[in-house]
């Protein structure tokens, strides 16, 4: 593979500047551990299927109570996984968790509960990607591979001062990764670039004067170091109308169900609803025929997904325990914790209305 011209820059990549800077500065995480010691491979995997696309603020408590409830692989895998689903609420993309479940009981079963330390065979574990997997494999067993998040892609590309959109140059930034990769300290090396992703080399507000990478970045030398990376032109998302129904008996049970496993908020708890995940009302709602004795609140939820928007009117009603109702949907108390961010946004605005 050829070199791009810039490559070549990042031969005097200052890896021991970076490490001085990370000595000093680096974030105190829970699931972190300094060279020479490294994290127990649970915790690496645990905070960093959490970590995908949610900030570290949020997933601190939420692994906090993880480890603390299912303090290893074999917990975990022998979980119920209705209460890790419930534990997970509000951490959103709700696949990671039940991919999470499934990882753990294969490593239980097909690895004796030890991590493979290898990003290919890591890779083979449901929800885990490259990305993952070279966390992992490095964080946790030192491993010389490659780890590449977004903080780590924007330093790269600034760094080298590559004027290209990330998309069209990741397999050359791999390359550039493994090339600047020191033999020592692996297991520190990324999270030391995460930390100066996270902390100084900001998407939008960089800080170039307290960057332990400031005397070699091209994008230091700019009049604006964060036009780099060239975003792409995003595209407006789309937005979806639902219709959420809040049902209560007269004993103050909830009608509360499963969502299906696949698809949107996949095996959570759910207020009987549609149109925002295109589905069509169910026969069984419409014949309640609701919308001659239901309320409609005020007020309608926006959330936003990855993908696209949904705005969601909520309906309250009361009905007798006796209708039918469907399979996978029962009586029962609400709690807010245990529902996914829609449901409990939309659960708060039912109780702001009507208590």
């Amino acid at each position: 593979m050829k070199r791009l011209p810039d490559d070549v820059h990042f031969d005097a990549f200052p890896a021991s500047l970076l490490f001085d800077w990370y000595d000093e500065h680096a974030r105190l995480l829970p699931w972190r551990a300094f060279s020479p010691a490294l994290a127990p491979a649970y915790h690496v995997f645990l905070s960093e299927l959490m970590l995908q696309q949610t900030g570290v603020t949020t997933v601190i408590p939420y692994f906090q109570h993880f480890t603390r409830t299912w303090p290893d692989i074999f917990a975990l895998a022998a979980a119920d996984e209705d209460a890790v689903l419930a534990a997970w609420a509000g951490l959103g993309y709700y696949a990671r968790a039940r991919n999470m479940i499934k990882a753990a009981r294969l490593v239980v079963s097909e690895y004796q509960g030890q991590f493979p330390k290898s990003p290919q065979a890591l890779e083979k574990l449901p929800g885990i990607g490259p990305y993952t997997a070279g966390a992992i494999a490095a964080i946790a067993f030192d491993q010389p591979a490659i780890v590449i998040d977004g903080n780590i892609e924007r330093i790269l590309v600034r760094y080298g001062g590559i004027k290209k959109e990330v998309q069209e140059i990741k397999p050359r930034l791999k390359a550039i990764y493994a090339h600047i990769r020191p033999d020592r300290r692996r297991s520190d090396f990324p999270q030391a670039l995460m930390d100066v992703g996270a902390g100084i080399c900001l998407p939008r507000r960089p800080n170039c004067a307290l960057c332990p990478l400031q005397n070699g970045c091209r994008a230091a030398e700019m009049d604006d170091p964060a036009s780099l990376p060239l975003r792409p032109v995003k595209k407006p998302k789309p937005v979806r109308a639902g219709n959420l129904y809040i049902l209560r008996n007269r004993g103050g049970a909830f009608l509360l169900g499963k969502r299906p496993e696949k698809g949107l908020l996949g095996g959570m708890l759910a207020f009987p609803s549609f149109g925002w995940d295109g589905s069509e009302c169910p026969d069984w709602l419409a014949a309640l025929n609701l919308a001659a004795h239901s309320q409609k609140l005020e007020t309608e939820i926006r959330h936003v997904f990855t993908h696209f928007t949904a705005d969601m009117t909520i309906y309250y009603a009361r009905i007798d325990e006796d209708v039918p109702v469907p399979e996978g949907y029962r009586w029962q108390a609400c709690s807010q914790k245990a529902l996914p961010t829609l449901m409990a946004k939309c659960y708060q605005a039912f109780l702001r209305q009507t208590e």
